[in-house]
């Protein structure tokens, strides 16, 4: 044997040794469904905050969607438990028992007063915060602390990510938009601090990548590279031990692990797919890599990076910023080439009208798909993780044509882990939203918070 070779054998073994070293410090990290043969004893798991009666964790999220509604199709007909759902919300119809739509909510913190113009600045600053944006361009930006991130305070210590920010818009902390009002306001739901915006990840591979291994910062983005020079996916990094862990487990759990890394990996395989195309020709805003070129499908994807972080625990609070208010984005997937925010202001205008409408189902179907998915994932105890979460889906803008702030649409999925009063349609009676969230707060178990931005009660008709 040469030299040459052995040094060639020597550097193969040392390989063998890395990748295996980094299979196990990957595979410790890697989330993994709830699987009954791995959870605590009921009792103990049922002390936990934010846990249902089952012991399974409950989750809450905060869906954003843009410019408002067509209030005629939006609101159902009837009340209480014998409702129907209007056109917009024609999707959930199977989710019916799942939904709660409540009327009456308001955000007087988002009109004008004495502020003048900015209603879709405010509409998106007020709405998790309940309070009323300074109005600035510059770095003195001042709103206020969001109701997730309350939430988060309370039990994000329970799960490896305290809280997840996700956008299928652009980033912004700064500059000048909306009628002299900062960026920050409009393109960002989650606020620390009344001066500090959680900036929202808008990249599906890196929220992939966070949720399932492969280090932090330039260790990640080394393994990413290693592995595409290697033609590996990254759970090919995990399968050993994962298929260490599936002969520990029940023939239940074997098959819900199966199930869980399918889904798993064909998420993997539609981000890849869509970065195999290379961004988009977008002259001054090129895409991010793993963002989908089509609308429809870059939501698609985020929501399920949003149910994987449910299933696996990794987070129990969640925003998703489907688009900033104001946008003015095209659908021509949906036969249309007008923006959003130009046809909400010509609601008089027929034509124009039914097209509102049209892009109103348009993201209820999304938001329908994201809940049967959830629907369809369930925690040991055999409640859906639907059943097990609280998703709050709506906007700080009611009629878009007119701006007004008062008697938000707003839809409440899930059933909370049994304590919402699911499947009806009521008014909460023209009370502060911020009413609502404290009512919220009450039903994942978080007590000591009397009060939040401009409640003036708590709502807990839930």
């Amino acid at each position: 044997m040469n030299q040459r070779d052995s040094k060639e054998i020597a550097a193969e073994r040392q390989e063998a040794f890395s990748r295996r070293r980094f299979l196990r410090g990957l595979g410790a990290c890697v989330a993994l469904p709830a699987l009954e043969s791995l959870m605590p004893p009921r009792a103990h798991a049922a002390r936990a905050l934010a846990a249902s009666a089952q012991g399974a964790p409950v989750r809450t999220a905060f869906i954003y969607v843009p410019n408002g509604a067509l209030q005629r199709n939006w609101w159902p007909k009837g009340e209480g438990k014998s409702f129907a759902f209007n056109k917009t919300m024609g999707p959930l119809h199977e989710l019916q028992d799942r939904i709660q739509v409540i009327g009456g909510l308001d955000h007087v913190n988002a009109t004008a007063g004495p502020d003048g113009a900015g209603d879709h600045a405010r509409a998106n600053a007020t709405f998790l915060t309940g309070m009323r944006a300074r109005k600035t361009d510059g770095a003195n930006i001042h709103v206020g602390v969001s109701i997730d991130q309350v939430a988060a305070k309370h039990i994000g210590h329970l799960t490896r990510f305290p809280s997840l920010e996700l956008s299928c818009d652009a980033v912004r902390k700064s500059g000048r938009c909306d009628s002299g009002y900062s960026c920050a306001y409009q393109y960002n739901l989650s606020w620390r601090a009344p001066t500090t915006p959680m900036a929202p990840e808008p990249n599906p591979r890196l929220v992939f990548e966070r949720l399932f291994g492969g280090g932090e910062g330039e260790d990640q983005r080394k393994n990413h590279r290693r592995r595409k020079r290697q033609q590996n996916s990254l759970l090919d990094f995990v399968m050993a031990d994962a298929a260490s862990l599936h002969r520990t487990l029940g023939r239940e759990d074997q098959s819900k692990l199966d199930e869980y890394l399918g889904s798993v990996r064909e998420v993997e395989r539609r981000i890849e797919h869509a970065e195999s195309f290379g961004p988009p020709p977008r002259p001054n805003a090129p895409a991010p890599e793993g963002v989908p070129e089509e609308y429809g499908a870059y939501i698609d994807v985020m929501f399920d990076m949003l149910a994987l972080a449910f299933q696996t625990d990794s987070t129990r609070v969640a925003t998703l910023l489907l688009a900033h208010d104001g946008s003015n984005r095209d659908f021509p997937q949906i036969g249309i080439p007008e923006g959003h925010h130009f046809l909400t202001h010509h609601l008089r205008e027929a034509d124009k009208s039914e097209k509102v409408g049209k892009i109103d189902v348009f993201y209820m179907n999304a938001f329908a798909r994201f809940l049967n998915k959830l629907e369809n994932m369930h925690d040991p105890g055999g409640d859906s993780v639907l059943h097990n979460s609280m998703i709050v889906y709506g906007g700080g803008i009611a009629d878009a044509n007119r701006h007004t702030h008062h008697n938000l649409p707003l839809i409440l999925a899930g059933n909370g882990g049994g304590r919402l009063d699911a499947g009806r349609y009521h008014n909460a009676g023209n009370v502060p939203m911020s009413n609502l969230f404290l009512g919220m707060l009450g039903k994942l178990g978080i007590e000591g918070v009397d009060s939040f931005g401009d409640s003036d009660g708590r709502f807990d008709a839930i």
